[in-house]
């Protein structure tokens, strides 16, 4: 199989321990949290040094996901202040712990309009690569189509993109979240739509990252409900489909599946290799 697939990863006894969780299950990709995703604060990163240590140069890609507080299309001016910080000191950490990506929520207008959100985004974005020194991309996640959400179309996230006008400003594509949004990526003619789409709003060179998740609710629900790879909605076919195209191959895969224990990802990795023809 070309595809390179992980999974996010605890950072439970010391963020390095990320790598040896990692290696543990022969991982060459993996997502982490740098703090508490249910959280503000900012406290030191404990492990920093052994985690570029052991990093080595075996990874094809390591990436971070911004807490869920943060909301960067909020008309809350609080709120929208704590996010444009919070992503900047997302950075730094990032930059610190020398990773590739930041996986970032398009956010919710909260009412104002999907116009006016787009602008906030546009403006948090702005301010906050300004403290970024390295070539690290920050990578928006496309929304399931929840009310008032900002991103669950790829022409919004590509205008985004394009009125940012940095060049480390990219797309990760969540199947779950797109499927919720009404793309049927789980049929050849939707996946290959949906691709079409991407290129043209956003351009397949920014397209770096793919969350693998199946979903819990069908076609175009706009609901966010992960379930897992084969027992969800979009299905073992769906998935024979979507996983088998070579644009698809060519990013690395990060699995959100709902497990009780991240040794489980083992079995949902194999669940997906097993569907890709050899």
């Amino acid at each position: 199989m070309k595809a390179t697939i992980g999974a996010h990863l605890p950072i439970a006894g010391g963020i390095d321990s990320s790598i040896d969780r990692a290696d543990e299950l022969g991982f060459k990709t993996f997502q982490i949290f740098t703090r508490s995703p249910r959280g503000w604060g900012y406290p030191p990163i404990n492990g920093a040094d052994e985690f570029k240590r052991k990093r080595g140069d075996r990874f094809v890609s390591i990436n971070s996901h911004m807490p869920y507080l943060p909301n960067m299309a909020s008309p809350r001016d609080d709120v929208f202040e704590k996010s444009i910080a919070s992503l900047s000191e997302e950075i730094r950490r990032a930059e610190q712990l020398q990773l590739d990506f930041i996986v970032a929520h398009v956010g919710s207008h909260l009412g104002k309009g999907i116009d006016y959100g787009k602008r906030r985004v546009v403006t948090c974005l702005r301010k906050a690569l300004g403290s970024m020194t390295g070539g690290m991309m920050v990578l928006l996640e496309n929304m399931a189509g929840q009310a008032n959400s900002v991103g669950s179309r790829f022409e919004d996230i590509g205008w985004i993109i394009n009125e940012v006008g940095d060049e480390r400003v990219g797309l990760v594509l969540d199947t779950c979240h797109a499927y919720a949004a009404g793309y049927d990526l789980a049929l050849e003619k939707g996946l290959l739509s949906m691709i079409e789409d991407i290129d043209r709003f956003i351009g397949l060179k920014r397209f770096r990252l793919i969350h693998l998740n199946d979903s819990m609710k069908g076609l175009g629900s706009g609901l966010d409900r992960h379930a897992r790879i084969g027992r969800g909605f979009i299905g073992r076919k769906g998935f024979g489909v979507f996983l088998n195209n070579e644009i698809i191959q060519q990013r690395p895969m990060i699995l959100e599946t709902p497990v009780s224990d991240y040794h489980e990802y083992i079995d949902e990795k194999r669940t997906a290799e097993e569907l890709v023809l050899k």
